[in-house]
């Protein structure tokens, strides 16, 4: 394990701490972002926290985070942060939540780090050493045939939008269960072996970027809906690699 990856873990480990003291509170201070959507006091403290421990032992390192600017790197490497990802779910009290950290080198997601505080289930990977779960290597399901396959989504509008002759959308009808097990812990389902395609429409970087090592180090893949691997794409599709492979040749015809 590199001194990056331990550094990401106990940083996690941290910032997942500081969220338990938010966790189902009643007095949880809650406001709303331009974009509509929330945040919480938990979401702004815990990335403040990831934020300093980064600058002070990493000064030449960008850091990309969902609740305040960037800042930019002297050095080629980012660290790219979402402090809890699955803030509605924070709010209601329900445990699938995580703070997610990855690092960026030279533009390629080299760690991701995915903490479930409520849950006490600690994802991470580095690129070309595996992925693990609670320090035991995981690796995606075997399953090839979308009938007997579980697919994840987040966002009501995977059921709701209207008929489309898209791969992913047809999922949705074509798959044996479909359960809205969604954020970051539907894509950490599919890593583990536990579900084979997790789909969200709509994603912004630090929602992407410690999931894809996960995912891919895991044995699976992740792409956009232009079959792209990015953080940077039109959503984010985790895969097995029988179902992701498929997909993706169906996406190129």
């Amino acid at each position: 394990m590199t001194s990056d990856l331990q550094f990401a873990l106990e940083l996690a480990e941290q910032a997942g701490r500081l969220t338990l003291e938010y966790f189902s509170s009643k007095s949880l201070q809650v406001f709303t972002k331009k974009d509509a959507s929330p945040v919480t006091v938990a979401d702004r403290r815990a990335e403040e926290l990831i934020r300093s421990a980064i600058a002070a032992a990493y000064p030449g390192d960008g850091v990309l985070g969902e609740e305040f600017e960037e800042r930019l790197s002297s050095n080629g490497r980012r660290w790219i942060i979402d402090p809890i990802d699955g803030t509605k779910a924070f709010i209601h009290g329900v445990p699938l939540y995580g703070v997610m950290i990855a690092l960026e080198v030279e533009g390629t997601q080299q760690i991701g780090v995915v903490n479930f505080p409520a849950l006490r289930e600690l994802y991470y990977a580095e690129q070309g050493c595996g992925a693990f779960f609670n320090g035991s290597l995981i690796t995606v399901s075997s399953v090839a045939n979308i009938p007997e396959a579980t697919v994840l989504f987040t966002e009501k509008e995977y059921l709701l939008d209207p008929p489309s002759s898209h791969p992913i959308d047809r999922l949705r009808h074509e798959a044996g269960l479909v359960r809205g097990w969604g954020d970051c812990y539907g894509h950490t389902l599919v890593a583990s072996g536990r579900a084979e395609v997790s789909v969200d429409k709509i994603m912004s970087p630090w929602d992407c970027a410690a999931i894809i090592p996960i995912v891919t180090e895991a044995g699976g893949c992740c792409f956009d809906y232009t079959g792209v691997t990015t953080i940077a794409g039109q959503g984010l599709v985790s895969a097995n690699k029988e179902i992701g492979t498929a997909l993706l040749a169906s996406m190129s015809r």
